[in-house]
Formats: structure tokens, sequence, C-alpha cells
């Protein structure tokens, strides 16, 4: 099937599986696959038990070839990449110099190239940098999504067509050269035992025929994200905008090692996490659903009469009902109920920290006596 266009800037590629009975839509980063099909709850519960997948294949996927991949990778992006064996995973961040995140990749090697999994809007821009950045090294950047396709799930994975690398997600514990400030003990990543399958894309109508004969079941991405929010997950596509920096989502569990060599942005990382603290933070608001009203996000969030961040995703959960992701301010009380302003009604929201307010410095700097102090005996 061949893309379709939204609009000059925004091609959407359709997934043939939006023909399964049922299939609805989704939109937002997620336009061209499949939302749900027709009983969003009960995938949800299909998906967490590892008896379902998801269509991911809008999802945007780079090839780097050569002997000097992981390396190169290494240099520029937050993760320690090097030594990463064949079949392993891992997950990177390209910063900008002040330390804000450009990009987010899952990573997997085959032992001859490194995969990136990224969201459909970050390809072409992520993969056009990573090719400037080349210069004289061995290696080469492709753009593949026209080729591959990427199916998720929880679990096993099930036999699939012409099945090609398998990301697992590192979410379930902190990374090793990693580290996560929530406090809660066990921390509710450990039950997201995600993982993403490429496929070639040509292969998605066989897809669809094991659907049709009962060999596999479908979920849309409204079962994923929902326990997605629930692991308190963060998203690139969702969770980041202009001024964000890994410590404000607890993306250090993940995705950036702490003691690796130096690539783009880690005096702000290293800085942040030894000597301050980050200037917002990411919560889980447990929603006010009794007015049978889900806010969307980019929703304000207020303490009192005051903005003090903006609702990120947004879900309803089999099991916890309506809740949702927000970053707000560090300064915002813990234990203050917050309003989300929706365009229906104002929801109530209950906070569960996930980065603590008072998260950081990991140094402790003495105090120094101040020049020409006297100390009195």
């Amino acid at each position: 099937m061949e893309p379709e266009t939204t609009d000059a800037d925004a091609p959407t590629r359709m997934s043939p599986l939006l023909a399964l009975p049922g299939a609805v839509v989704a939109d937002g980063p997620d336009a061209g696959v499949a939302a749900h099909y027709g009983e969003p709850l009960k995938e949800q519960r299909a998906l967490a038990a590892g008896e379902a997948v998801v269509d991911c294949s809008n999802r945007g996927v780079i090839r780097v070839n050569g002997p000097d991949r992981l390396s190169w990778l290494d240099s520029i992006t937050s993760q320690r990449l090097t030594g990463l064996p064949a079949g392993g995973s891992a997950e990177t961040l390209l910063l900008d110099p002040s330390g804000r995140v450009e990009h987010a990749a899952a990573v997997v090697d085959d032992g001859e190239a490194a995969w990136l999994i990224t969201e459909a809007a970050e390809v072409a821009p992520f993969a056009a940098f990573l090719d400037r950045m080349r210069f004289t090294l061995r290696v080469a950047v492709e753009d593949v999504t026209a080729d591959w396709a990427v199916l998720a799930g929880f679990g096993p994975v099930p036999a699939l067509p012409e099945p090609g690398p398998v990301w697992h997600d590192p979410w379930t514990a902190t990374a090793v050269g990693g580290v996560t400030r929530a406090a809660t003990d066990p921390h509710p990543g450990a039950g997201f035992p995600l993982w993403c399958a490429l496929v070639p894309r040509r292969r998605l109508d066989d897809v669809a025929a094991s659907v049709g004969r009962g060999a596999l079941r479908m979920a849309g991405v409204l079962a994923l994200e929902a326990l997605r929010v629930a692991a308190w997950r963060p998203r690139f596509a969702r969770e980041v905008d202009a001024r964000s920096i890994p410590h404000e989502l607890d993306w250090l569990r993940s995705a950036v090692h702490l003691a690796k060599g130096c690539y783009r942005g880690q005096e702000t990382v290293a800085k942040v996490h030894n000597l301050g603290r980050p200037p917002r933070r990411l919560v889980q608001l447990d929603l006010d659903g009794s007015e049978g009203v889900l806010p969307a996000p980019g929703d304000a969030v207020l303490d009192g009469d005051q903005q003090v961040g903006s609702v990120t995703s947004v879900a309803l959960h089999h099991e916890e009902g309506p809740i949702a992701l927000a970053v707000v301010k560090r300064s915002v009380a813990e234990a203050a109920t917050l309003i989300v302003r929706a365009a229906d009604a104002d929801v109530s929201a209950a906070q569960r920290v996930i980065v603590p307010a008072d998260a950081g410095p990991a140094v402790a700097v003495p105090r120094l006596p101040r020049l020409g102090a006297v100390r009195r005996g």
C-alpha cells in the first residue's frame, strides 16, 4: 500500500492491518495504525497477558551498517553501545548541546547492523543527522521504513513471517550505568516486558491472514499506551517537548549511561545529575472519572488557579481506570491535589510521584568557609 498524505509535511503510512474487522484508525503520533479493533479493554487485558500483538508499523526504522557502527553511535548518543552483543538491545537518546532531548531510539544489533526504531515523524530528520555525522568512519545509514515494519507485544514473541531482529525494552530494570529517581519498589516498569519485532513490510498481509485464521490476536495502540502510562514509561512523541532533559522523565533509568565517554549534551546530563535538580518532573495522575471526562495531551495542569504543567499522555487502564502522565514544575507539592483543565470540564487528579521533587544532587558538595570570615573561638 502506498503512503497516504494528510498534509504536505506529515506523510502517513496506512497499515494493511486496518482492513481487519473492527479496526478504528488512531490519530496523532499513532496515525496509520489501529487505535483498537472494537474492544479496547479486552485487547488491553490480552496484551498484558502476552496473548496479543500491536501493529506499530507506522514507526520509523533506521539501519546502520559497518564495522564502526556501535562505537560511532556510542560517541554521539547517550547510551554505551560499544560492545553491544549480537541480539542485544538498548535505548539511546540524541541530545542537543544543552542536553535537551532531540531524538530517541530503541537499538538492537544483529551482529552486522544496528537497527534503530524511532517515532514516525522523527525517522527522516534523525537519519539525515546521522548521515551528516559519518565523516570518514566505516558506517552507512539507511532509512528502511519503507521495507520494514514494527510489531509489538509482551512475553514470548509469537511466530511471525520472516522475522527480523527483536528489541527488548530495558525499562523493566535500571540499565547498567543508569539510575532511577523513582522511590517506588517494585517499580511499575518491572511489569512492562515490551518487545518490538521487525518484519518485512510486504509480509503484513500474511500477518493479517494469521489473524483471520485465529493463529494471532491483535490489540490496538490504545492498549499499549495504557500499559505504558501505568509503567511510567516515557515516550518521545508524548512526553518530550523543546525543553525536555532526560532527568525530568526518569530517562536515566534506561537510556543514559552516566560513566561513558563524551557525547553531545553530556555536560548538562552530568551537571544536573551530580549537582542540581531538574526544573520539572514527571508524575502519574489518577484522574477522577466520575464525570466521564477524559483529558487530552496538552491540557493544562493547575495547582489552585495557577498552571503548573501539562498532560502528556492519557489512558483508560483496565485496572486503574483513567490515568495520565504529566510534566509539572518541580516546586509543586507532591501531596497537592491537582486539576486538569479538559475541554469539557475540570478533572480532579491525585499525583503519584515518579521523579521526586527533591531528586538530586547525587554528589554532596561541601560548604566552604566564606572568604574573609573569622572563626570565633
